[in-house]
């Protein structure tokens, strides 16, 4: 069965860097496009940024473009993103999915990034 399992994050001074891992299983990674979305403490779900099989084509949200860096390893099955400069409004827990942007078919349970001071 398909699993995506996120990892690190956690809480980071506004400026400061995080990293975030999903790791895939179930389904052959280097196929498919992946994604991360985000959700803000009360608020709805916003689409941060997809990377497509190879890796060669990253898309970013106007909010993180420039800060964020979405990439791949498909030899590993996992999906990166790093995250710099951050700032308490990038304070979410943060969605791995997989599949195309409009098709979003499994997503893993989550990881929660805190930017306080």
């Amino acid at each position: 069965q398909v699993q995506l399992v996120e990892s690190g994050g956690g809480l980071v001074e506004p400026g400061g860097s995080l990293s975030l891992s999903c790791a895939a299983s179930g389904f052959t990674f280097s196929t498919y496009p992946m994604n991360w979305v985000r959700q803000a403490p009360g608020k709805g779900l916003e689409w941060v940024s997809s990377i497509n099989n190879s890796g060669e084509n990253t898309y970013y949200s106007d909010s993180v473009k420039g800060r964020f860096t979405i990439s791949r390893d498909n030899a590993k099955s996992t999906l990166y993103l790093q995250m710099n400069s951050l700032q308490p409004e990038d304070m979410a827990v943060y969605y791995c999915t997989k599949g195309p942007y409009v098709n979003m078919d499994y997503w893993g349970k989550g990881r929660l990034v805190t930017v306080s001071s």
